[in-house]
Order: structure tokens, then sequence, then C-alpha cells
């Protein structure tokens, strides 16, 4: 698609993004539907945030916000959608006649990404989820939306772990659990979710839980797609539990912001096919 005057601007900001393999997929699928749109990365310091906000809200349709700027973002926009509101972070900016509106399709993306790749009924679903951050908030909200029967919430920090599971516990049945003493929830699991970074490139030898604890009538999900099949997964495969990897929820939470922006069905496939492709880069 040829560049005129006519293109306008979508993005990415974070500090740093030179890793980030968003501009490669969001740019193809651009150009598959031939959407009047060009996609870039912005290494936007902490220190100018709130400038940057002001004038991309003139200049661009849209945009994603990555670490460090997910809450940070938050004042300086004008309205938040509920998802966001509730996770309290944002990872997509939509400009609607100048008016700022953040999203979060984090944790939209990861159910999408299940609800495609594993058979998994939901409502009847025991979640552990491992880390009690950002990452584990947005699926928390999510998956406490669809219905699942039960979420523990296993951390390093306890105290981080009860107030997301207190925050949880308005939908469905939670609990909090030191990660160290985490055995039995694990073991009573349908469904584990890492959403740590622990395993995550370059620190590829390293699990958050111990394999050993997993068994094969679970699914092992791991929200890293950095290696695709980290140390975790490999080991859950190995006893036999059914594995979900990062790189689903990667397209699917940017397929969700696709739409936002331009109100198009985004290419899944074509997505996905991408990101696999510049991941071996």
């Amino acid at each position: 698609m040829d560049i005129t005057s006519q293109t306008r601007a979508l993005g990415l900001i974070g500090h740093p993004v030179s890793h980030s393999k968003s501009p490669e997929m969001m740019n193809a699928a651009l150009r598959s539907l031939q959407q009047p749109y060009v996609y870039l990365a912005h290494d936007v310091a902490p220190s100018v945030l709130e400038e940057v906000v002001r004038g991309f809200r003139y200049t661009m349709r849209g945009w994603n916000v990555t670490i460090p700027h997910k809450v940070a973002i938050i004042p300086f926009l004008d309205e938040l959608d509920h998802y966001a509101q509730e996770i309290g972070a944002v990872n997509t900016v939509v400009v609607r006649e100048g008016t700022c509106v953040g999203y979060n399709t984090d944790g939209i993306g990861y159910v999408r990404s299940l609800q495609e790749e594993v058979e998994l009924e939901l409502s009847q679903a025991r979640v552990l989820i491992v880390g009690a951050g950002g990452a584990a908030r947005a699926v928390g909200y999510a998956l406490a939306q669809v219905g699942v029967k039960e979420i523990s919430i296993a951390n390093r920090t306890l105290a981080k772990a009860k107030a997301l599971a207190d925050h949880l516990s308005r939908f469905t049945m939670t609990q909090a659990v030191p990660l160290d003493q985490c055995r039995k929830q694990v073991e009573n699991a349908t469904l584990i979710v890492n959403t740590t970074s622990v395993g995550m490139f370059p620190h590829v030898d390293e699990m958050p839980i111990s394999s050993s604890w997993i068994s094969a009538e679970q699914i092992m999900s791991d929200l890293i797609y950095h290696p695709q099949e980290t140390l975790l997964l490999q080991e859950a495969k190995k006893r036999g539990a059914f594995i979900h990897t990062g790189l689903g929820m990667l397209v699917h939470q940017a397929a969700v912001a696709f739409e936002l922006w331009t109100g198009q069905q985004a290419p899944i496939s074509l997505m996905r096919q991408i990101l696999k492709q510049s991941l071996k880069k």
C-alpha cells in the first residue's frame, strides 16, 4: 500500500520498544485489508509521556501502550472502557475527534486465544493464576467475566495475591496462596496460567512452579511468547498436559485493537503467520 496524504498513523509507545514485533504484524494486517494506516513504534521516555499523548490526540487514530506506560498513561486520557477501569491499566488508545479513550484488550485477547485453541468448558474450570501483576489482573478479570468456577492466585508476595483475589471475588470464588505453598492448588486446577516473566528469554532455564505438580488431565498456559514454548510448557507436555502458548494471546489482543481502530475484522491467520516469522529472526 502506498503512503499518501490520506494515510493516517497508528503505533506503539513504550520504553524501550526496539524489540517489538508489533509493527511487522500490524502493517501486514493493514496492507492485507487495504486500510489507510501505517503502524510505527515510538520509544517514549516516562518524562515526556504527557506531552506525547497531548500531541498524538491530534495526529493519530490510536496506539498501543506497553511497559512502562500502561498505568501511567491513564491520567492523560479522557475516558476508559470498563475493562481498563477494572484492570487499572491501558494497552490500547482510540482517538475519536480529539477524545482519547483507553482500552485493555489483554484479557479479552487471552480468552479468545484460549477458546480458539483449547477444548475447555470454562464454566466448570478451576483456574490457578501464577503471578499477581497487571497481566494476572487482566487475565483474571476476563476469566471471571466468562464465568469460570474458581480462581486461585499464587504469588511470591501474598498481599498482592490477596488484593487480586479480593478484587475478583465479586464475580467468582477466589483464594490467595503463597507461591511456594501452592502445590495443592496446582494439582486441583483445570487450567494453570503463568502470568509472570519467569522463563522468558534470555532466562529460559527457569520455571515459576515445579512441573512435577502438573498432571496429564490439566491445561498449562503460559503468557510468554519468547520462547514460544517455555521450559514450563515443555515439561508440562512431557507429563501429558495440554499446553497453550502466549503467541495466541499476543495475536488476539492485537486483533481486538485492530478492530477498534479500523472497524474491520482482523486477519488472525495472517497476523499469527507474520508474528511466528518475525520471532524466528
